[in-house]
């Protein structure tokens, strides 16, 4: 059975075909008024708003954003059968609307720790796509010089990309810490699987950012598959939102972006109001395996991935109310598809002829700031240098 997120079914009107932007944009509204679903809630009296307000600028960001997210990782699936990416390769399609709308709901300066289901959130984060895929290809340009891959990807206010299950839950605590210890009012988001949720680290991290009312929002992302594993198979409790125990939860409809922002807006103004932490499941679904070694489809059926990807898909979704509610127009939406096909293959194509970063560089950047030093490589004779 589906959950409630994913079995949503989208109304079938059909639209005639708008007028070209340039013609037609005197037509369109600023902005729209939307219901959005209420969201399910553990030890909280009330919870983020049913309606929220949606600008035509704001709808066009959101969809670009997701599209790119879309192809760069289609694009990245692709380049991974023609072995310009190796080793472990985690893609994120399916699960746009959590990344762009947890972006949507924080400022800038507030902090994001992640899985290695991190490509998404790289992008939202401010990375470029052609430092993403450069990145994931190995090559220097990347954003981490081709030495993290696609596990380990960073940017300003963005620790990653972390490799090993559930350890970027204690990570974000003390991440949470510092802010608390600067007095920035800050929060940040700690993101992890439903996989994940089961390690005893996620426990002791609730538990401590709780004792010590840290500005965390700890993030399940339920795709409602592990490593291959279904979590009615995983876990007695499927009610992620409500494993915090004495920490307060929200359970998200993850597959629509306004629900995601408004949720995140909601539990970051918790946070910063000195209340502490707060536990947020999104209830969402990816379309590709675990990884690139998992075809995803011995676990759960092909019909299952179509019926997600035609009732509840989270770009089609979006795209939807912009158009039913004239802040864009068919038209608009295909000629920023194609703006995004041609990014995407621009940054490919540099991804695949950026020259790899020379072996002398394999000791640079161990520390941000620090006196260079010898390093040893593979035997005592091989000398490389540090360089901050």
């Amino acid at each position: 059975m589906l959950t409630a997120a994913v079995s949503r079914v989208l109304s079938g009107v059909t639209q005639k075909p708008a007028s070209r932007v340039l013609v037609a944009s005197c037509k369109y509204s600023n902005n729209a008024t939307f219901e959005i679903k209420k969201c399910d809630l553990y030890r909280l009296e009330e919870g983020p708003p049913v309606t929220t307000v949606l600008t035509r600028e704001d709808g066009l960001k959101y969809y670009k954003m997701m599209q790119t997210i879309r192809r760069m990782e289609l694009k990245a699936d692709q380049l991974y059968k023609q072995k310009f990416i190796r080793g472990f390769c985690h893609l994120c399609d399916g699960q746009e609307a959590c990344c762009v709308g947890l972006e949507a709901g924080i400022n800038p300066t507030d902090h994001v720790i992640t899985s290695y289901r991190a490509h998404g959130l790289c992008y939202t984060r401010g990375l470029t796509v052609r430092s993403i895929l450069s990145e994931l290809t190995g090559r220097r340009g990347g954003c981490a010089k081709g030495k993290g891959g696609s596990m380990h990807m960073y940017a300003k206010n963005f620790y990653g990309g972390n490799g090993i299950v559930g350890a970027q839950g204690p990570l974000g605590a003390g991440i949470a810490l510092a802010c608390k210890y600067k007095g920035t009012n800050e929060v940040c988001l700690t993101l992890y699987g439903d996989g994940a949720a089961n390690q005893g680290q996620i426990s002791e991290a609730y538990n401590m950012a709780a004792l010590w009312n840290l500005p965390c929002i700890f993030i399940c992302e339920n795709n409602r598959y592990g490593m291959g594993t279904s979590v009615e198979r995983a876990a007695a409790s499927t009610d992620y939102y409500k494993r915090g125990n004495f920490i307060p939860g929200l359970r998200v409809d993850g597959m629509d972006i306004l629900c995601v922002r408004e949720a995140t807006k909601f539990a970051a103004d918790y946070c910063r109001s000195g209340k502490g932490p707060m536990l947020m499941e999104l209830l969402t679904y990816r379309y590709h395996g675990h990884s690139m070694s998992d075809p995803g489809i011995s676990y759960r059926t092909r019909e299952e991935i179509q019926s997600v990807r035609s009732k509840s898909d989270p770009i089609m979704l979006l795209k939807d109310k912009m158009v039913n509610n004239k802040l864009a127009s068919v038209e608009e939406l295909k000629e920023i598809d194609a703006e995004v096909r041609k990014e995407i293959d621009d940054a490919a194509q540099f991804a695949m002829t950026d020259p790899e970063p020379p072996l002398e560089e394999l000791g640079h950047h161990i520390y941000s700031s620090n006196p260079p030093f010898d390093i040893r490589g593979a035997n005592q004779w091989i000398k490389f240098q540090s360089i901050s």
